[in-house]
């Protein structure tokens, strides 16, 4: 019997993304298996965003190359994206996730009792009638993150998807995380928080102008950086 695909390793040589003269990627090399969640942090402009995009696929970098389990331009059929502001359908929550379920390939008769267990494993029992572009914040990210679970991800990719939420809706959205990272999917995920970080664990990857500055396990890079720069980042100072 044929094993099945899988996207992990995720894999990085020497990858560049430029946008006319502006270095958005710099010869990034790195490899993210499976395990505990991989947190990107960097200053601001330092391109996590980008890193992301090109892990999901989104973005064809300019040179280098990006593998998942060893083959190239797989189809994203085992990855799921949350982008820090996802756009909610005009439509019901429970219709967000049978439109999700329906462009996973869910037939049609599965879909309810799918729908049903997603809520409840993102906390928005009950709201499956409510409209989604009036739930809160905290909920459509939520809902954003049950949308991403319905694909039966092996990679989760998250872009600081707590940025503008409130430290409530910040741990509720952490907690889902934890869950997904636990049940074997790997979550890698952009945050600017220190303590989001400590909270998450895993393994750092600290970029400074689209560079790899330094990559360590989430508790050594917060307590004992190795270089200048993820020192500076670390305290608080200006890095650019």
């Amino acid at each position: 019997m044929r094993a099945p695909m899988t996207d992990l390793p995720l894999m990085l040589d020497r990858v560049s993304l430029s946008a006319g003269a502006t270095e958005i990627l710099d010869r990034l090399s790195m490899t993210i298996a499976a395990g505990q969640p991989t947190l990107i942090v960097g200053p601001n402009g330092s391109g996590k965003t980008s890193l992301l995009r090109v892990c999901m696929g989104l973005v064809r970098p300019t040179s280098g190359v990006v593998s998942w389990g060893g083959r190239l331009d797989a189809p994203p059929v085992r990855r799921a994206f949350v982008f820090q502001r996802p756009v909610m359908l005009r439509r019901s929550v429970a219709a967000n996730l049978d439109y999700a379920l329906a462009h996973a390939g869910v037939a049609r008769r599965q879909r309810p009792p799918r729908i049903a267990e997603l809520l409840a494993r993102v906390g928005l029992d009950g709201l499956d009638g409510r409209p989604a572009r009036r739930l809160s914040g905290g909920e459509q990210q939520r809902l954003a993150l049950a949308r991403a679970l319905a694909r039966e991800p092996e990679i989760l990719l998250l872009d600081e998807p707590t940025a503008s939420l409130d430290p409530a809706a910040t741990r509720a959205v952490e907690d889902i995380v934890l869950a997904a990272a636990r049940s074997g999917i790997k979550v890698v995920m952009a945050s600017h928080d220190l303590g989001q970080v400590r909270r998450l664990g895993g393994d750092v990857v600290f970029l400074v102008r689209g560079s790899l500055r330094e990559r360590n396990g989430a508790i050594d890079f917060l307590d004992h950086p190795a270089s200048e720069d993820a020192a500076r980042f670390v305290r608080g100072d200006l890095v650019i």
